[in-house]
């Protein structure tokens, strides 16, 4: 599906809150039916298809804020990431991945590439400048994420993107942590970007959704598969799915805001041993998080607990943070990557990532942030 118009002449305020799509209803309406008539229509409709009027609807919306022409909607954010690189490899392929990628993309890598003999490595970020020496005769696909799960390194796009181009290679990129708000990939040469929508764009903990953005012709090779494999949604959670999107520059802008104070606070707290967050001049890729996210660095940061011991006592004093999985909703939400989202990783993987047993992944809300401050600091003041 591609966008009306990926070039607006209008803010991304403006793109989040209204459609292109004419209807006497201001909202889409929601379509149910799988059944449609197709005798003297040009389109036979159908969920699995990737074609009802709910879907164009979020597609139009993301092609606009993400400046591609085409995408799709999936069930989940890792069926829009499988579908995508199952499009684009096959048997006696090769591809890269960064090292700092969300555990279940990792999982996905690692469990099912070598059933269908698909070679792949990881590059640790720290060596994203020796890229085209990992570079082989058979590798097609290079997939990363910036801001990255959970430690919130960051990959400098412009210059993969470039080593991509230079050697024929399709650049897939995760942009759930930045939003389209304050990142757009495609605008620095990537190919393909990728969304896990329960995050972020669905913004409220109630939904499960993946997208795409991209071009025409990538999107129509992504198509092919997608319609064998059958990841798609149906119409109410399309409905809900635009409705959140209505509000999703005005959610991440204060959840931005909102961790850039809360890093700061974190930063000046002597029981914390290190805190990620790109927007803080301390963080080693600042610089570069600053050239390509416009207006803020997003909601969420890491931090570890000088005393590893302590990091369960801790999750059980917040009053007002929620220890819970996932992340992007209004409500403030805490995790342990190593007993969460990284769990399917071996020890040895995820310390090789960086990823220890103190480090807290949180994910900001809407809320106050000094309520916020607070209910650390009064959680690590417990514990002590």
């Amino acid at each position: 599906m591609e966008a009306l118009n990926q070039d607006s002449m209008y803010s991304k305020e403006t793109e989040c809150v209204h459609n292109q799509q004419q209807h006497q209803g201001v909202n889409t309406p929601i379509y149910t039916s799988t059944a449609n008539r197709y005798v003297g229509y040009d389109e036979i409709l159908y969920p699995r298809n990737f074609n009802t009027e709910n879907q164009k609807a979020i597609v139009e919306k993301l092609c606009r804020l993400e400046k591609g022409e085409a995408g799709m909607t999936f069930s989940s954010g890792s069926a829009a990431i499988s579908t995508v690189l199952f499009s684009f490899l096959k048997a006696g392929d090769h591809a890269l991945f960064s090292q700092e990628i969300y555990g279940g993309t990792a999982k996905l890598v690692v469990e099912e590439f070598p059933k269908f003999n698909i070679q792949f490595d990881f590059v640790p970020n720290a060596e994203m400048g020796k890229l085209d020496s990992m570079i082989r005769k058979n590798t097609k696909v290079f997939y990363t994420e910036t801001p990255s799960n959970p430690l919130l390194s960051i990959v400098d796009l412009e210059a993969i993107s470039a080593v991509a181009r230079k050697n024929d290679i399709l650049s897939v990129v995760d942009n759930t942590f930045a939003t389209p708000i304050f990142q757009n990939p495609i605008s620095l040469g990537f190919d393909v970007v990728v969304h896990s929508g329960t995050k972020y764009l669905g913004g409220h903990h109630d939904l499960c959704f993946g997208a795409i953005v991209t071009s025409q012709k990538l999107k129509d090779v992504i198509y092919q598969s997608a319609l064998n494999f059958g990841g798609s949604l149906n119409g109410l959670d399309c409905y809900l799915i635009e409705r959140s999107l209505k509000t999703l520059s005005l959610r991440v802008e204060k959840q931005s805001s909102n961790a850039m104070k809360l890093a700061k606070a974190l930063q000046k707290n002597p029981a914390i041993a290190a805190v990620y967050y790109p927007g803080l001049e301390s963080h080693p890729n600042h610089a570069v998080a600053a050239r390509q996210m416009k207006g803020g660095f997003g909601g969420m940061l890491s931090f570890e607990l000088k005393d590893a011991s302590k990091t369960g006592k801790f999750l059980n004093r917040l009053q007002l943070i929620i220890p819970a999985l996932s992340l992007g909703g209004v409500e403030t939400t805490v995790c342990q990557p190593s007993t969460s989202s990284h769990a399917s990783l071996s020890e040895e993987e995820r310390l090789k990532q960086g990823i220890t047993d103190a480090l807290l992944r949180l994910s900001v809300g809407i809320e106050d942030a000094d309520d916020l401050i607070q209910d650390i600091e009064a959680a690590i003041a417990s514990i002590q």
